[in-house]
């Protein structure tokens, strides 16, 4: 959906699957069987109304409790935004599969400037993090990062304990303490 609830476009996710006759068996998934991986999320194509560039996943529902809690948890992926929603974090959005660029910090500044990061727990998301830290900074966001520990991202911490998922966002630390 689009910052007014309109659809814009589509997106779908591959899920695993613990069947062995699903992956190697007769009418198995085509493109293991025919050598070719599977992508993880299928997306519609970019155009000029579907531009990941210039959308938040989940923001045409949670802008009102952007607003009402004064910050935004800002995540990395879609089933990030939906497992985070879902552990009760209403005042989150999602980049889908791009960076943050400041049309992303231009839709939201108009209902916080504050913004709390929480990216994959690997040296990609580390990278993203950090560019999206300059960035807000640059753009006058009070930024804050929520520590995960030794979960993979905020999906995974929220399925495995949504309260303490909730914990670290509460208790985020400012990007300079994160730094340091």
């Amino acid at each position: 959906h689009n910052h007014l609830g309109k659809v814009v476009g589509f997106t779908g996710r591959v899920l695993p699957t613990t069947s062995p006759e699903f992956i190697e068996g007769p009418g198995g998934n085509p493109s293991t069987s025919s050598g070719f991986a599977a992508a993880k999320y299928v997306n519609s194509p970019e155009t000029p109304i579907f531009n990941k560039s210039r959308l938040l996943y989940g923001f045409s529902k949670t802008k009102n409790f952007i607003r009402e809690a004064k910050a935004v948890f800002l995540v990395e992926g879609q089933m990030d935004m939906l497992m985070s929603w879902q552990a009760g974090i209403k005042n989150v959005v999602a980049t889908s599969g791009t960076a943050l660029t400041p049309d992303h910090l231009r839709t939201l500044k108009r209902f916080t400037d504050q913004i709390i990061l929480s990216f994959d727990n690997d040296e990609a998301g580390f990278s993203a993090g950090e560019r999206a830290i300059d960035l807000a900074d640059t753009n006058d966001f009070q930024v804050k990062v929520a520590m995960l520990g030794d979960f993979k991202d905020p999906a995974e911490a929220a399925a495995a304990d949504g309260e303490r998922l909730k914990k670290s966002v509460i208790e985020a630390k400012p990007a300079m303490e994160f730094y340091f």
